[in-house]
C-alpha cells in the first residue's frame, strides 16, 4: 500500500504494504494517506454507522464479545467501546520492543485503510500521526493466541492511543496520556465498532513474522559470506559449489547460494594438503543454506499477503450494503510461516556452530592451535565464545517445537481451535536475534583464525571482508571478555549486507 523515499515518508494509496516498510516504522515516519483512501474509509464508516444505528445485529456493536455474542451488549456507544478494550487488559510478561509495536501499528493501519473495517478517518489519521512521532504503546508480550487476532496486545495499543495505560515517548516509559502530550498527539475517541476494529486482527503476528523474515534473509546472506571466508581461511577447494553440480541438484535457491559462494571465492588458491572431500559444514552448505532460502521465500509471501489482507470481523461491503461475519482474524498461515522460519534459523545456527567448532579444533582447523589460542593453557581465546554459542544453539533447537500444532481450546470453546500464530511469530523473532549473534561469534573466530594461522587469505572478496572485521574486532593475544566483540561483529555483518544486497542468495 505505501511507497516511500529517502525523506522517510510513506504514502498510503493503492500500492501494497511491503515487508521493508515494517522496519521503516521503527523511527518517526511521515505517513500520508491519499484522498482516495480517506474517501473509501469514510464511506465504509458511514455505512457501518447507519447499519449499526438501525438496530441490525453486528458482532461487538450490539452484542457481547467472544462466547457472549448471544447476549446483548451495552446500549451506550462509549461504554461498549470501553468494554471491548477493558476486559482484554490482562497481558503479562515484559513489554515488547518498541520497533515491533510500531511495526504492528503500521500493519493495523494498512488493514483499516482498505475501507472494510467501519472505522472513521479520525482513527486512520490518529495512527498515522502516532507513527509520525516517537510514540510507542507499552504492550505486554504474553496474551495473544493469534486466533481472534491479537486481541490482548492490540488492546494495549488502542488504550494507549486513548491515553490509558503506558507508552514510550522518545524511548522513555511514562503514562500514555503524558506520552501523547509529549508527542503533540490528541487522545483518540472510539465508538464501539472502532474499538473492536483496532484489536480484531493479526497485525502483531504479521509484523513479528515480517521483521523475522527480513532478519533471517539478511542472516542467510551473512551465512554465505562467512562460509566463503571459512573456505579461504582453511584453503578449501570450491568444487562443492560447482555450477554443474548444483544444476543437477535442481533447487534454484541452492544454485543461487553456490553462485554467491563462487563470487566470494573468486581468486582463491586452495591448499594442496586438504582432503578430497570437506566436512558437510562446508561441502553441503549450498544445499543447506539454499533450503533456508526457500523457507524465507515462503514466509515472505505469506507475510506480504497477511499485511495486505483484511483481518477484521465483521467485514463491511459498502457496494452491496452487506455485513459478513467470519474468521479472517485466524492467523494460521502466519503461524506456519513463523514456525518454518524458526526451523530454518535453527539449522543456519547449527551450521554456524559447527563451522566455529571446526575452527577451534586443532584436528580440523588447518594446523592452528586449540581454541585459536596464541598460548594454549595460558590464554583461552575463543573458549568462552564457543560455550555461549553452544548455549544459543541449544535454545534455538528447543524453540523449533511448532507452536502452530499446540492448539488448546479456550474462551468457553468459542475458540475451540487456535493457531497460536503470535507464539510462533515472537519465537521466530527471537530465533533471528540468536542467529545474528551466532554469526557474530563465528566472525570473531574467523578473525582470530587468520591471526594465528600461517595461511594468508587469497580471494580478494574474502580479504576485504576480513579487513572490515579486523577494523572492529581486535586480535586476541591476551584473554579478554569477547561478548561485546561478538555484538560488534554481528552489527558489522548487518551493515555489510545492507550496503550490498547484490550478495544475497535469495
Amino acid at each position: 500500500m505505501p511507497t516511500h523515499d529517502a525523506s522517510r515518508a510513506l504514502l498510503i494509496s493503492r500500492e501494497a504494504l511491503a515487508l521493508a516498510h515494517l522496519k521503516t516504522a521503527a523511527e518517526p515516519v511521515d505517513i500520508r494517506v491519499s484522498a482516495e483512501v480517506l474517501d473509501r474509509v469514510a464511506a465504509c464508516h458511514t455505512f457501518a454507522r447507519r447499519h449499526i444505528d438501525a438496530g441490525n445485529a453486528v458482532y461487538g456493536a450490539s452484542t457481547g464479545f467472544g462466547p457472549l455474542v448471544d447476549f446483548r451488549g451495552r446500549d451506550e456507544t462509549q461504554q461498549q467501546a470501553e468494554n471491548a478494550l477493558a476486559h482484554l487488559g490482562a497481558g503479562q510478561g515484559p513489554n515488547l520492543d518498541a520497533p515491533l509495536v510500531r511495526a504492528t501499528m503500521l500493519a493495523r493501519l494498512s488493514v483499516l485503510c482498505q475501507g472494510r473495517s467501519g472505522v472513521s478517518t479520525g482513527v486512520v489519521q490518529a495512527l498515522a500521526a502516532a507513527l509520525g512521532s516517537s510514540f510507542a504503546p507499552a504492550v505486554p508480550s504474553t496474551g495473544s493466541l493469534g486466533a481472534s487476532g491479537d486481541l490482548i496486545p492490540l488492546s494495549y495499543v488502542a488504550r494507549a492511543l486513548k491515553g490509558d495505560g503506558e507508552a514510550y515517548a522518545d524511548g522513555t516509559l511514562m503514562p500514555a496520556a503524558r506520552a501523547l502530550a509529549h508527542c503533540g498527539l490528541t487522545p483518540l475517541e472510539l465508538d464501539e465498532r472502532e474499538a473492536l476494529a483496532l484489536v480484531n486482527g493479526t497485525s502483531l503476528t504479521a509484523a513479528a513474522v515480517g521483521l523475522a523474515t527480513l532478519s533471517v534473509a539478511r542472516s542467510l546472506t551473512v551465512s554465505v559470506l562467512l562460509t566463503a571466508l571459512l573456505c579461504d581461511t582453511l584453503g578449501c577447494s570450491t568444487e562443492f559449489a560447482s555450477p554443474a553440480l548444483l544444476r543437477l541438484y535442481a533447487h534454484p535457491d541452492a544454485e543461487r547460494v553456490g553462485a554467491g559462494l563462487r563470487g566470494q571465492l573468486e581468486g582463491i588458491r586452495p591448499d594442496d594438503g586438504r582432503s578430497l572431500q570437506e566436512p558437510y559444514s562446508v561441502r553441503c552448505s549450498p544445499q543447506l543454506i539454499g533450503a533456508v532460502g526457500s523457507t524465507i521465500a515462503y514466509a515472505d509471501r505469506v507475510t506480504h499477503d497477511s499485511l495486505n489482507s483484511v483481518t477484521d470481523n465483521p467485514v463491511f461491503f459498502v457496494e452491496d450494503e452487506s455485513v459478513i461475519h467470519g474468521g479472517n482474524f485466524f492467523g494460521q498461515s502466519l503461524a506456519f510461516a513463523g514456525d518454518l522460519l524458526s526451523v530454518g534459523s535453527a539449522q543456519l545456527g547449527n551450521l554456524a556452530e559447527r563451522q566455529l567448532d571446526a575452527l577451534v579444533d586443532p584436528r580440523r582447523n588447518g594446523g592452528r592451535p586449540p581454541m585459536l589460542s596464541p598460548a594454549p593453557g595460558q590464554q583461552h581465546a575463543l573458549q568462552g565464545v564457543q560455550l555461549a554459542a553452544t548455549a544459543m544453539v541449544v535454545e534455538m533447537r528447543r524453540d523449533t517445537v511448532p507452536a502452530s500444532a499446540q492448539s488448546l481450546p479456550t474462551n468457553w470453546h468459542n475458540q475451540d481451535v487456535v493457531p497460536l500464530g503470535t507464539h510462533a511469530a515472537l519465537t521466530a523473532l527471537r530465533q533471528a536475534t540468536s542467529l545474528r549473534l551466532l554469526h557474530g561469534s563465528l566472525a570473531v573466530a574467523l578473525r582470530q583464525a587468520v591471526h594465528v594461522g600461517e595461511r594468508e587469505l587469497t580471494a580478494p572478496a574474502c580479504v576485504r571482508l576480513y579487513e572490515r572485521l579486523a577494523d572492529v574486532v581486535d586480535q586476541v593475544d591476551t584473554d579478554r571478555p569477547l561478548g561485546h566483540d561478538v555484538r560488534m561483529a554481528a552489527d558489522l555483518l548487518d551493515r555489510i549486507v545492507d550496503e550490498d544486497d547484490g550478495l544475497t542468495s535469495r
